[in-house]
């Protein structure tokens, strides 16, 4: 995959970790460091410009310091989950003219695939730019999704009414392809949104066969 043809992505790092006693998730440790290094590592050789989206409050852009990626902040005043952060690197890239495609994934997925880019380009369904979403036992994963800017009028339109729609209502709106992914382990699409999970992912690093260095 030439440079060219490489998306942006952005790993969606501004949730409320309720579970996880208060503190950022994308900071929370996992084998000596930061989840989100894990998928920064993993994601970086998949993409062009890799970047970060926050909530846009002082202290999360601040803890974000160390990994030197840009900041996308959060445009909405209203907090819409991962809605939120695909709005607003979406209207980042519009305005930017730069990439015009956009990999989205979460900050607490340790096990991302190495492939993941790839994948879903090769299923990409041309000049109508669907969006391409993996399916992990037959449920789909809309954090783990393709985006092209010209979705990004439709992504607006959810992000700022007034319900409770997310992803998946996004989706249920703009033609998509679906990539099922193989079953294996570590599961590659795992989150960590709880201690006892953070120390199921410990257990399954030894089982990484795609770790990086």
């Amino acid at each position: 995959m030439s440079k060219e043809s490489k998306p942006a992505g952005v790993i969606l790092a501004g949730g409320r970790a309720s579970r996880m006693g208060g503190m950022n998730k994308a900071l929370v440790p996992l084998a000596g460091e930061p989840l989100v290094a894990h998928v920064i590592r993993r994601l970086r050789p998949q993409v062009g410009q890799l970047m970060i989206s926050s909530d846009g409050s002082e202290s999360s852009g601040s803890a974000f310091d160390t990994f030197g990626l840009p900041l996308v902040p959060d445009l909405l005043k209203r907090y819409r989950g991962p809605l939120s952060g695909l709005y607003a690197a979406l209207h980042h890239l519009a305005e930017g003219g730069g990439e015009s495609s956009l990999l989205l994934c979460p900050c607490d997925a340790p096990f991302v695939p190495l492939d993941l880019t790839a994948r879903l380009q090769s299923a990409d369904g041309g000049p109508e730019h669907p969006v391409a979403v993996v399916s992990w036992r037959g449920v789909l994963q809309p954090t783990f999704t393709l985006w092209h800017t010209s979705h990004l009028g439709v992504v607006q339109e959810i992000a700022v009414s007034e319900g409770d729609s997310g992803l998946k209502q996004v989706l249920g709106l703009l033609p998509h392809v679906v990539v099922e992914w193989e079953v294996c382990e570590p599961p590659p699409f795992y989150n960590v949104n709880s201690p006892g999970e953070l120390k199921a992912a410990s257990g399954w690093l030894d089982l990484d066969q795609d770790r990086t260095d």
